[in-house]
């Protein structure tokens, strides 16, 4: 299989790069451009690549209906409406601004989740680097031909969708003139159940598509997005909050700024344990061979003696024959006289 490869905002991306780390603001700014500030700052703390808002207004995502449609039952948002849900949650347009230069001064990479054509206007108009397609509107078509045009890489994250709707999405991409573009497994509960996540799926998806692939993660901590690595997933993209309790719809879930850095830092390290086919003997090996098991004379051994099998054992340290050598050993006469504990070696034998 062939090294897919990307790169956002000159950070190359692919499974012989570091796993690209994505801090999703989501809706956890709470109403505050104060907060949504402050978490962008505690990303780059935390040794995040990028940061990542959402584009929409609730009248851009959805109608303003208290409709049967449009009722949400069950799970965090039981009994509000979609309008009421992300009229809450949405980014204020203006806030995009300083937050896009707010994260250049920190030097992270800051890009978005455009929701309709009017947020991608808006996001070019503000130099974003990269697109992300939410799980939700994967399955928007001329969406995704739109941030396509850009000429932007994309990401294109495939919760609920399946694998011909997952194909549809890339070939709408690739028509467009996507050059760039991942796909991420995931799975849309939130919080979604570690075993729902079958990580096995990254390895089909990596041969069936042929495109960078990472994991969006919805669970609680960071056990699956670290497993995720070691199956080869190149970018992870976790919600991220400053308070797991504020209160907000996307709070709940999200990392708080010590979870961010320890998977910052232990993908990082799955990754690079990783590393290549290797049966050689490895440089915190080296000053350990001395104490695996070789030959050694246990008896004093006379000159023109023949060496007996009570003469020689197998023992710790590592300094004589290996011990695949005592056959050849006994029987052999000795070439000088031999102190008890000295190691066996050819040139002592006769």
């Amino acid at each position: 299989m062939s090294l897919k490869v990307m790169s956002i905002d000159g950070r190359k991306i692919s499974r012989e790069d570091p796993p690209y780390i994505i801090a999703e603001l989501s809706a956890n700014h709470n109403g505050s451009l104060e907060t949504a500030l402050k978490i962008i700052e505690e990303a780059q703390k935390a040794g995040a690549d990028a940061v990542k808002l959402q584009t929409y207004r609730p009248d851009t995502i959805t109608l303003n209906s208290s409709g049967p449609d449009f009722q949400i039952h069950g799970g965090l948002w039981d009994g509000r409406t979609l309008y009421e849900l992300y009229e809450e949650a949405h980014m204020p347009w203006e806030w995009h601004k300083p937050l896009f230069e707010h994260a250049r001064s920190l030097g992270i990479t800051i890009f978005s989740s455009p929701f309709d054509t009017t947020a991608v206007d808006l996001l070019e108009e503000l130099g974003a680097p990269a697109y992300k397609i939410a799980s939700f509107e994967a399955v928007d078509l001329p969406l995704i031909e739109y941030v396509a045009k850009t000429g932007k890489p994309m990401i294109i994250s495939t919760g609920m969708a399946d694998a011909e709707e997952i194909q549809e999405a890339i070939d709408a991409a690739r028509r467009a003139g996507c050059q760039e573009l991942a796909v991420l497994h995931c799975v849309s509960g939130y919080p979604a159940p570690a075993e729902d996540y079958n990580l096995r799926t990254i390895t089909d998806m990596m041969e069936r598509f042929g495109v960078v692939t990472g994991l969006s993660d919805h669970t609680l901590d960071n056990t699956t997005a670290i497993a995720s690595v070691v199956l080869g997933a190149s970018l992870i993209e976790k919600h991220f909050t400053l308070d797991r309790a504020g209160g907000g719809p996307d709070d709940s879930f999200s990392l708080e700024p010590d979870g961010l850095a320890e998977l910052c830092r232990n993908s990082k390290t799955a990754w690079s344990c990783l590393g290549q086919v290797n049966y050689g003997r490895k440089s915190s090996e080296q000053g350990n061979a001395q104490f695996r098991r070789s030959l050694y004379f246990v008896e004093d051994v006379k000159a023109g003696e023949l060496i007996q099998e009570s003469a020689v054992r197998s023992v710790r340290p590592g300094f004589g024959l290996a011990p695949k050598h005592l056959k050849s050993v006994i029987g052999r006469r000795a070439a000088e006289d031999i102190p008890c504990n000295t190691p066996v070696s050819w040139n002592r034998l006769a």
